[in-house]
């Protein structure tokens, strides 16, 4: 028999339909409990906590330093696994930072969703629930996890600091290269083709000297502006007061690797790499496989003009972790060295 903590945080998987919208409701989130324990027979005993009950879209960062102080507060000893309903539109975020506020848990927290509300038949939040608790009983690894039923109903089973965005038009989430931890079948992992970079047994709780400093962290640091290319993005629509300044800017890449490196103009990410370089705004670039596979020219002049490249990470998880390091130092030697040097939770591939 496993003793479960189930945390609600509201999403769709905690909400119900109320007239022509979905939203968040308090009867909708226990109902997950309810349901699993009439269609599935079980030994594990359920408590539960809800220190959120919002949509995930209105989720602010702050809310996250709260729900790691609660998710700590829980006395572990008297617990097997922590699962953790949440919305599907921020869960890759969540999952991230969790992992780095959480990365030394000594039990598996699992985050799950759902792409539809529970009483709709497409809904497969309920098999992510079931998948999570029989993960659990057949023991589960602790560390920070997402089991997410893609739609070829297979349970896949993926690292907190691995998992990139719910797609808009399929419902689905990936992790880089595709590599997960593995599928669940009947509560065992069966690792595939792609699992063999890192594997369920290479998960340990982390122990990297910033974690302490981490935990410790009563307000994190938000003023970071994500910048995603597209052809004709027009840098001068970019400003800002000289007191009211981006912290950072994380800038997203096309596939190769690569983003508009024309010399000059308004279409210039070297030019604007230039202009927030003297207004002491650093800016990274993000995701790109290796520095040795960023062979593009254009990549080269982004990087001479000043930005810093982090390869080997996912644009969730860079982001999160960025939001880190802001909040951890004040120097930008520091926060580089601890974007390029530091690994917190297996979040370089």
């Amino acid at each position: 028999m496993k003793n479960i903590m189930v945390v609600f945080t509201g999403g769709t998987i905690g909400s119900m339909k109320q007239g022509s919208s979905i939203d968040v409701n308090d009867a909708g989130s226990y109902m997950i409990i309810d349901l699993f324990q009439q269609q599935y027979t079980s030994s594990s005993t359920f408590n539960t906590m809800q220190p959120l009950n919002i949509l995930s879209e209105n989720l602010v960062a702050d809310q996250w330093i709260n729900l790691a102080e609660q998710l700590r507060a829980i006395d572990y000893s008297a617990i097997d696994a922590i699962i953790l309903t949440h919305g599907s539109d921020t869960l890759a975020y969540s999952a991230a930072m969790l992992s780095y506020l959480l990365g030394d848990i000594p039990v598996p927290l699992i985050l799950i969703a759902s792409n539809y509300h529970l009483k709709d038949e497409r809904a497969n939040g309920l098999r992510n629930f079931y998948n999570a608790v029989r993960w659990i009983e057949e023991g589960a690894s602790p560390g920070v996890f997402v089991i997410y039923e893609n739609n070829q109903n297979e349970s896949i089973l993926y690292l907190g600091s691995r998992i990139m965005q719910c797609e808009s038009f399929t419902d689905q989430f990936r992790s880089p290269y595709d590599i997960v931890l593995g599928q669940l079948e009947d509560g065992v992992v069966k690792t595939t083709s792609v699992s063999n970079r890192i594997t369920v047994s290479d998960i340990r709780p982390a122990a990297h000297p910033y974690l302490d400093q981490i935990q410790q962290l009563d307000k994190l640091v938000t003023d970071i502006l994500y910048v995603k290319p597209y052809p004709g993005l027009n840098y001068e629509l970019y400003s800002w007061p000289s007191n009211r300044r981006p912290t950072a800017i994380l800038h997203d890449l096309y596939h190769s690797g690569t983003a508009c490196a024309l010399t000059e103009g308004p279409y210039s990410l070297p030019q604007f790499i230039a202009r927030c370089k003297e207004d002491n705004i650093a800016v990274y670039l993000c995701p790109v496989k290796s520095a040795e596979e960023a062979q593009y020219a254009s990549t080269a002049t982004l990087i001479e003009a000043g930005a810093v490249l982090l390869e080997k990470i996912g644009m969730e998880a860079a982001l999160t972790k960025l939001i880190i390091a802001y909040s951890l130092f004040r120097s930008e030697q520091e926060v580089k060295d601890f974007m390029l040097q530091e690994q917190l939770y297996f979040e370089r591939h």
